[in-house]
């Protein structure tokens, strides 16, 4: 079986576990390396990731392109209004033609069901950079920065504020997986899908109150109002102007509660300068460790 990496609630617990226990030593056995030296072990050498990007992107390109180079391997990158995708090719029939050049795809896509297809047919390990549903590499690199600066995940209370959005719904997707405890406060026009917040169980709880939310939390993250393609930008910064984390809002977290956010922020919006740039921020180690937690990724898909 060709081992993708779709959707976090797809994988088993223990290889959930595996991949980021990878990621944490990757990283920590290069410390003070150049960027561009391989890892020691180089399991991706000779193999060459595809990356199409639907999609703009500043931190899935690098890291993607970062994280191949220093397994050993190489990348080609495309936009897919640069290739057949753009005019109309089936899904189907670039995922077969990829198959045949390329060792893996990554896809960063507007539909998530379009990933699900090109996986269906493809003979190659397949990788969600980002949908329009889920982002789960994103995940990785905030769980690996979490358990970097406070230990084990697991018993742990995550604060999720604003947006029931993609990202949202991978958080829930690794609730029971990690078992930390996720507490969601959104509008209630814009919470999570229901059949994703239902991946989450008993991990997971909702409100309309960002106090209640983040009241003793760990960890306290958030993202944009307004995702790309988005069309209602007026509407959604009236429902979430409640929403804002600022240093009033961190404080009813746990004393050493930090913040995570994956990133471009909008400073004023979603969260203020006092807190992305403060002492409780973690946001640049989180954009680092999107590296090292998608060299883990590849590693297991090609393992397979």
């Amino acid at each position: 079986m060709v081992r993708h990496f779709l959707d976090i609630h797809r994988l088993d617990a223990a290889d959930l576990r595996a991949i980021l226990d990878d990621a944490h030593a990757r990283k920590a056995a290069r410390r003070g390396w150049p960027q561009g030296r391989p890892d020691a072990d180089a399991p991706a050498r000779d193999r060459v990731l595809a990356m199409v990007f639907e999609k703009n992107s500043t931190r899935t390109r690098f890291s993607f392109d970062a994280a191949i180079r220093q397994l050993g391997g190489a990348a080609i990158i495309a936009n897919a209004g640069d290739m057949q995708l753009g005019r109309g090719e089936p899904v189907e029939d670039t995922a077969r033609v990829l198959s045949r050049m390329v060792d893996a795809v990554m896809i960063r896509a507007n539909d998530h069901e379009e990933v699900e297809r090109f996986a269906r047919v493809a003979t190659v390990p397949v990788i969600n950079g980002l949908t329009d549903r889920s982002h789960p590499c994103q995940i990785l690199a905030d769980i690996l920065t979490i358990e970097e600066h406070r230990g084990p995940v697991a018993g742990k209370t995550i604060a999720w504020v604003g947006d029931g959005n993609n990202v949202c719904h991978s958080f829930i997707h690794a609730a029971p997986k990690l078992g930390f405890r996720l507490t969601i406060a959104c509008p209630a026009e814009y919470h999570p899908d229901l059949m994703d917040l239902a991946k989450g169980g008993d991990h997971v709880v909702l409100t309309s109150d960002p106090q209640e939310a983040v009241s003793g939390a760990d960890v306290v993250v958030t993202d944009t109002w307004v995702s790309m393609g988005d069309q209602d930008y007026d509407e959604r910064l009236a429902a979430f102007e409640a929403y804002q984390v600022d240093e009033a809002l961190m404080q009813a977290a746990a004393a050493d509660a930090v913040f995570l956010h994956c990133l471009p922020a909008h400073r004023g919006e979603e969260v203020t300068d006092d807190v992305i740039d403060g002492p409780r921020s973690l946001v640049w180690d989180e954009a680092e460790n999107r590296i090292h937690a998608q060299k883990a990724v590849l590693a297991w898909c090609f393992a397979g």
